[in-house]
């Protein structure tokens, strides 16, 4: 009988949570995912899960080769450009095909009033001087790049209640997790009076609520770039990644992939 390939998955988004589902009832796999662990209520997948980084680029290959992994499947957010680096390098070093899932990302439509930049530093320059009521659909991490324009009040949105007071002087905090909704969002940005909106292009659908919502409203959008990646096997969807997996696990080596 032959023994089911050793996926890792690189979680961090929705598709690594379908993709654990499907992966959990074939058995020509056995799926790990692995959380960076930037959040605290992480919704368990339908396979075994790590929590935590691997130590950098040489603690990936020493994971790779200790749990003998034939495939790393990169499903993290489009923005963990660090883990996802990090991924590419060490299946270079070791020879383990890489697989990424990457969402395509928003574009602007009829209404939209988009103003795109280059990364967060940028994204607060686009803030201008005066004083603004700004809505930062950012995450955690990305806060205290705006620290440097205090002169605006800000409303934030986080998955897990803060520990320490926001870096930010004028701040309030909605907890809430996605997927959202247009009415929902649109009401929340009447009700702080929003008078612009930055985000990450993330792409997908659990979080285009609030570009409906500022389209509606008539919001301008700072719309922050996609960081730069290296040149890996890409995806748009889960299905299409299954689709490889079955060629993978059935003798065959899709086109693509291959060891880097």
């Amino acid at each position: 009988m032959t023994s089911p390939i050793r996926v890792l998955i690189l979680g961090g988004s929705t598709e690594a949570t379908r993709l654990a589902g499907a992966l959990a009832a074939d058995a020509a796999f056995d799926a790990t995912v692995s959380f960076a662990g930037r959040t605290e209520a992480i919704r368990p997948p339908a396979v075994p899960y790590r929590v935590g980084g691997f130590g950098g680029i040489d603690g990936l290959v020493k994971y790779l080769r200790d749990a003998r992994i034939g495939l790393v499947v990169d499903a993290t957010h489009p923005f963990a450009a660090q883990m996802s680096t990090h991924a590419v390098a060490a299946c270079r070093l070791t020879g383990v095909p890489l697989l990424a899932i990457e969402r395509p990302g928003w574009t602007p439509g009829p209404g939209d009033r988009w103003i795109d930049v280059p990364d967060m530093a940028a994204a607060v320059d686009a803030l201008g001087a005066a004083r603004r009521r700004v809505f930062l659909g950012i995450g955690r991490l990305n806060l205290p790049v705006f620290a440097r324009a205090p002169q605006h009040a800000y409303l934030v949105r986080l998955v897990d209640p803060p520990k320490e007071a926001l870096p930010l002087p004028d701040v309030e905090v909605v907890v809430a997790r996605g997927p959202f909704e247009a009415a929902s969002d649109r009401a929340m940005l009447e009700r702080f009076g929003a008078e612009m909106v930055v985000t990450k292009n993330s792409g997908g659908v659990a979080a285009d609520a609030k570009l409906t919502a500022a389209r509606e409203l008539d919001i301008p959008v700072v719309m922050v770039r996609r960081p730069s990646i290296p040149a890996r096997p890409v995806v748009p969807t889960v299905e299409e990644a299954l689709d490889r997996l079955a060629e993978l696990a059935a003798g065959r080596t899709p086109d693509g992939l291959r060891a880097l």
